[in-house]
């Protein structure tokens, strides 16, 4: 006997409902705003929770009625706003832990921008926590805001750092490196080297000699084989402290897009499975497999296995670069240097990518398409359109399309037909839209970046995300980028009014939003009868704060199942 969706849902929770004894409550939370997310962001008085689940949400005086006990830890919220746990729907939290937890950080988003110079200091006492036989290893450069505008490390700038150390530094949009003389020494680079295949490019100079520039991530194999892999405690030690870190922030659940991208698929996913067994997560995963690290005809992990805690539910692919980074396939060339005729370049060829998705995509994988630049989500579509050929229901799958960054109006209009989610980097407006409007792409492709309002205004969805470590966890900092769509560099300009949408639209862009994005909306991302208890307490209630000032609002606490999070 089939059940339709909303009668199932409906009995569901008719089920919880009954299933839990009134009166017996674990917790009632009351005291202050408590913002549900449901379908009408409604407001409650008070919530109640009995093993790990939302029981009960209404007025004070119902509540207590009806579920208080002598048991009931009552917490009074004094004013504090209660919420969702939020959903992050884009991080990468194996390779964040690797290169802000094992190497040296280098990001900076903070002005004034780094120069060369200052870079070179950071680098030289970096190298004095090297050991002996060691790299230095490090990540977070970015030219696109270091002064003056494009300042790039190379080979040569490197070599003033140490000849004798072996250097190997990741761009902060992950899409590039940098490397000295010794490392490509090392790692048996040479001029003769052919680039690698999934767009990898060792960049030479105008005589054909290596600059130290590396090209997508296929080109940092060769240094990542010769550097010395952390141990098991190292490693379990970053992710968790990585993990903590989220939390810390509110984040309850978090997507990490690129399992395998490190140290294989099969690692990856023992070691998330170590960490998940051992209960030392303090958020849920939903787990992305890196499709350039998937051996033919792979089939260990079957789509949605795991549990509540930690899933595998899709495949992941990176089809273009780095916008800032100038690497992003567009269909017009980029407006930096000036007269510029490149316009990037695709990592996929059509044909192959299709079929290669499609292989996944009839096992039952959701697909992700990592696509920065117009060209790059033109494939990605079209792609998708074929593999939801005949599909009646094509919002069924819930394909994604990561970054939308660079777009054309009927692009959105197509990712809503076909029930595509993009999910933005909106610090691309942040920290990049100076660069993007004046120097990059120009004014008319910039204010298009992160479409939000196109996508709202189209009956579509969308999710908000850091892409950490390409910048940092935060999503009450992303609520207050995309409402006001402000840049960083002074002085400080609206991009792309038009794409800014409410408080309210932004805040289920990083919960319910975002849990639908990575089938987990049954589950989390509203405060609902029968839900899992993930919750946040916020200082202030976003909902009444001046968007600006909601990035500042401090997070009080994190709650997975009920239970507070332990985020030190």
């Amino acid at each position: 006997m089939k059940f339709a969706p909303k009668l199932l849902s409906v009995l569901l929770i008719a089920h919880c409902t009954l299933s839990f004894a009134k009166g017996n409550a674990d917790t009632i939370f009351y005291g202050g705003p408590i913002l549900t997310v449901n379908a009408k962001n409604e407001e409650v008085q008070a919530l109640a929770i009995q093993n790990g689940k939302i029981v009960a949400v209404g007025t004070k005086e119902a509540v207590t009625k009806d579920w208080q006990s002598d048991g009931t830890k009552v917490t009074d919220l004094k004013g504090q706003t209660l919420m969702p746990g939020f959903v992050e729907p884009h991080v990468h939290i194996m390779v964040t832990s690797v290169l802000e937890g094992l190497g040296l950080n280098l990001s900076n988003f903070t002005l004034p921008y780094d120069t060369l110079e200052t870079l070179s200091q950071k680098l030289k006492a970096g190298l004095k926590n090297v050991p002996a036989g060691g790299w230095l290893f490090g990540f977070g450069v970015d030219p696109s805001r270091t002064a003056p505008f494009m300042a790039e490390l190379t080979a040569d700038e490197l070599d003033k750092v140490s000849t004798e150390v072996p250097i190997f530094i990741v761009n902060q949009s992950g899409h590039i490196g940098y490397v000295n003389h010794k490392a490509l020494e090392l790692a048996g680079v040479t001029d003769k080297t052919p680039n690698p295949a999934g767009g990898g490019i060792y960049v030479k100079d105008a005589q054909g000699k290596l600059t130290g520039k590396l090209v997508e991530p296929p080109t940092y194999l060769p240094f990542m084989a010769k550097m010395p892999n952390p141990t098991e405690a190292e490693l379990f030690s970053a992710i968790q402290g990585t993990m903590k870190k989220m939390a810390s922030t509110g984040v309850t659940t978090a997507s990490d897009m690129s399992v395998g991208g490190n140290f294989g698929v099969d690692k990856e996913i023992a070691i998330y499975k170590s960490i998940f067994a051992k209960n030392a997560s303090p958020i849920r995963v939903r787990g992305y497999l890196f499709s350039e690290t998937l051996p033919a005809g792979y089939n260990t992990i079957k789509p949605n296995e795991g549990d509540d805690r930690l899933r595998f539910i899709g495949i992941k692919y990176i089809t273009d670069g780095s916008t800032q980074g100038l690497t992003a396939a567009l269909n017009d060339p980029y407006s930096y240097p000036k007269g510029s005729k490149w316009s990037g370049a695709l990592n996929y060829k059509d044909a192959d990518i299709y079929a290669s998705m499609k292989s996944y995509f009839d096992q039952g994988w959701q697909i992700s398409s990592h696509s920065n630049g117009d060209k790059a989500i033109d494939q990605a579509l079209n792609s998708y359109s074929k593999l939801l050929a005949g599909n009646p229901h094509p919002e069924e799958r819930r394909l994604r399309i990561e970054h939308f960054t660079v777009n054309h109006e009927p692009q959105v209009k197509k990712a809503v037909k076909l029930g595509v989610i993009p999910s933005f980097t909106i610090g691309h407006v942040d920290y990049w839209g100076a660069a993007f409007n004046n120097h990059i792409i120009g004014s008319e492709r910039a204010k298009r970046i992160d479409p939000a309002g196109d996508f709202k205004r189209a009956g579509g969805k969308f999710t908000l995300h850091s892409d950490t470590p390409v910048s940092n966890v935060g999503p009450l900092n992303y609520i207050s980028e995309e409402v006001t769509r402000l840049w960083q560099l002074p002085p400080q300009k609206v991009l792309g009014p038009t794409q800014a949408v409410t408080v309210d639209d932004a805040i289920r862009a990083i919960t319910i939003d975002a849990a639908y994005q990575v089938f987990a909306d049954n589950i989390v991302g509203s405060l609902e009868l029968g839900k899992q208890a993930d919750l946040v307490v916020l200082e202030k209630n976003p909902r009444n704060t001046p968007p600006a000032d909601i990035r500042n609002i401090k997070v009080k606490g994190t709650w997975i199942d009920g239970k507070q999070v332990n985020v030190n």
